[in-house]
């Protein structure tokens, strides 16, 4: 399917824009799962300015949806509709590390290229990051962790651009982070970077650890397909992969889509899978667990657009 052109009513109400907009962008590309429907409009801004510049002049009737490196998203086969943000290339990609033992980072930075900035400046505390198949961007949003450590633990604050086109500083307080979770989705800010608070650390034994990270993820996870990391949060004194276990889901199929073999709380496109099967796979995952165990499975991985 495709949608209308908008992007000259963009232009029009923000008229100096630097960055690329692109109409009827393909977005399967953009995702690890490799499915989903085009974006009626992908803008990626050239820095901080212009995505504030757009924001500035964006009809407000307009809806507008930020995505990252697309590893824990679905993107449904209809599309998204409206104005697509995706932060790229240097101006959202730096790494500077600072005086206090601290990082600041762009939101399009990879999670595992801040992990190896901090080993490389011997602090500790970060590796954890090491294991999130991300960017900071998400990282934020999502409260972000795995092996101990999660974002709330090292995060300072987080600089961005309002819907309105302010730009704003949250403290971490002003965070509002629970389980997997932030208030940020309420505050409708995209995050442009991120200070992090490391401690100092022995290089070699941050080092260590890092790897330990690495071997625990590739021995326990199909990193290697086309997943977007874990799909269900894990309940209260839970572990969601085990109560999908329970209820008889390892290697579940619908269309394309499978549950892994490997760890059930990952879904895998093994080819050829739509963006329905990969959702309705995980939905068929949910009703089996809550009528074998009684729990209720949430969603992880974010789900946008049109069926």
């Amino acid at each position: 399917m495709s949608f209308a052109d908008i992007t000259p009513a963009i232009r029009a109400a923000a008229p100096d824009l630097r960055g690329r907009l692109l109409a009827n962008a393909e977005m399967a590309p953009l995702t690890w799962f490799r499915v989903g429907g085009p974006a009626q409009v992908l803008f990626t801004p050239a820095d901080e300015a212009d995505l504030a510049h757009l924001l500035a002049g964006l009809p407000q009737e307009i809806p507008l949806t930020v995505v990252g490196l697309g590893s824990n998203l679905i993107v449904r086969d209809g599309g998204i509709p409206g104005l697509v943000i995706r932060l790229g290339g240097k101006a959202f990609g730096e790494i500077t590390i600072e005086p206090g033992d601290r990082l600041r980072a762009g939101t399009a930075v990879p999670d595992v290229k801040l992990a190896r900035a901090a080993a490389d400046a011997a602090l500790d505390g970060l590796a954890f990051y090491r294991g999130i198949p991300g960017c900071i961007g998400g990282a934020l949003r999502m409260n972000a962790g795995a092996h101990g450590g999660e974002t709330t633990d090292v995060l300072i604050e987080a600089r961005g651009v309002t819907r309105a086109g302010a730009i704003v500083t949250l403290s971490h307080a002003e965070m509002g982070f629970s389980y997997r979770s932030s208030g940020a989705d309420t505050q409708d800010i995209i995050f442009t970077s991120a200070l992090f608070q490391g401690r100092p650390g022995d290089k070699a034994e941050i080092q260590a650890e890092m790897d330990r990270v690495t071997a625990a993820r590739e021995a326990a996870q199909p990193i290697r397909e086309r997943t977007g990391g874990s799909t269900f949060k894990n309940p209260p004194g839970g572990k969601a992969w085990q109560l999908i276990d329970a209820a008889g889901c390892r290697g579940l199929r619908r269309g394309g889509a499978q549950v892994s073999e490997m760890h059930c709380n990952f879904l895998i496109n093994t080819g050829g899978a739509t963006a329905a099967d990969v959702e309705g796979l995980g939905e068929e995952v949910r009703r089996r667990v809550k009528e074998h165990s009684g729990y209720e499975l949430h969603w992880e991985i974010k789900r946008i657009g049109v069926a």
